[in-house]
């Protein structure tokens, strides 16, 4: 079978999500030299910073890996050129259009993977050019759209003809099977690899997500547009309290969340911070490596043994 090995060239047809703040040059080159595709998150990070990122990625693995760029970020433009000044050959991105980017990246042999929350942006970004998609369902943790990834990764596979990557939900070998069986060419993970040993993320986060039970995540934001999904503490508790006061404005609700994913990330204020995490948490049992994890993922499955 064709998948995402192929267009990649890696052992594993498993993409590491691009995480803001976690997708470090430390997870990103434990994922590649496991035999998954590390991805380097800009987030929003500076030109310098992703360079300095992408230079120890190199140091630490001779395999393949990528980045992310989140388009609204006021500094993607400059990581857009930087990427290519870099040799990068693959850039997922999220939070936009890539559009006015791809001429420039399809010139440099840039292979270009958004991620889509809907059929109708996969359509049209299938349709300028991108190489593959991303389809992740509001199971994911972080920003979310509203369909879940069960239904939504067929719906994607029968309008396109690219490969089709899901996300959202997925932490074991029963999730890339199902994957696979509703036309996905391969999978990204995120939640499950916040659990592991190379993950730069506080141990009091790594704790959480391996404590979590599967009605532990709330989504926020809804109201403002932009949702995410946590796994509840007092902060969304807050958060969402606020929310329902007519009265308070979105900037005023909004200031709760200043900061809060750094509070959560480097200090593990578990607290007052956003522990920025996926419905799957509830499959992750215990703290592993970054290989454990890829191998428990991909050796037991269907996938593996060509049953499906």
């Amino acid at each position: 079978m064709s998948d995402l090995r192929d267009l990649l060239h890696v052992q594993y047809p498993i993409i590491q999500g691009g995480m803001a703040n976690i997708a470090t040059h430390e997870l990103a080159a434990a994922v590649s030299n496991a035999g998954g595709f590390g991805l380097v998150g800009s987030g929003g990070w500076d030109v310098d910073r992703v360079r300095d990122e992408i230079r120890k990625t190199k140091a630490l693995t001779d395999k393949p890996f990528g980045v992310n760029i989140m388009l609204m970020s006021p500094h993607a433009l400059a990581i857009s050129d930087m990427v290519i000044e870099e040799g990068i050959k693959v850039v997922t991105t999220g939070a936009g259009n890539p559009g006015i980017y791809m001429e420039k990246w399809k010139k440099a042999g840039i292979i270009v993977i958004p991620v889509v929350p809907s059929v109708a942006f996969a359509k049209r970004l299938a349709r300028i050019g991108a190489d593959a998609l991303i389809v992740e369902g509001t199971e994911a943790g972080g920003h979310i759209g509203e369909i879940t990834t069960f239904t939504l990764v067929p719906q994607v596979c029968d309008v396109v003809d690219i490969p089709v990557i899901a996300a959202g939900g997925i932490a074991d070998s029963r999730g890339l099977d199902a994957a696979f069986v509703l036309g996905a060419s391969g999978v990204q993970i995120g939640t499950v690899l916040l659990a592991s040993h190379e993950c730069p993320v506080h141990d009091n986060y790594k704790n959480k997500i391996v404590g979590a039970k599967d009605t532990d995540t709330v989504v926020t934001g809804r109201g403002t547009g932009a949702p995410v999904r946590v796994i509840k503490n007092k902060m969304s508790r807050k958060y969402l309290e606020l929310a329902k006061d007519h009265d308070i404005t979105l900037e005023e609700i909004e200031v709760l969340t200043l900061g809060s994913l750094s509070k959560a990330v480097f200090s593990g204020d578990m607290d007052n911070g956003s522990i920025m995490a996926g419905q799957s948490a509830g499959l992750v049992k215990n703290i592993r490596s970054v290989k454990e994890i890829l191998v428990d993922i991909f050796e037991p499955s269907r996938v593996n043994k060509g049953t499906l």
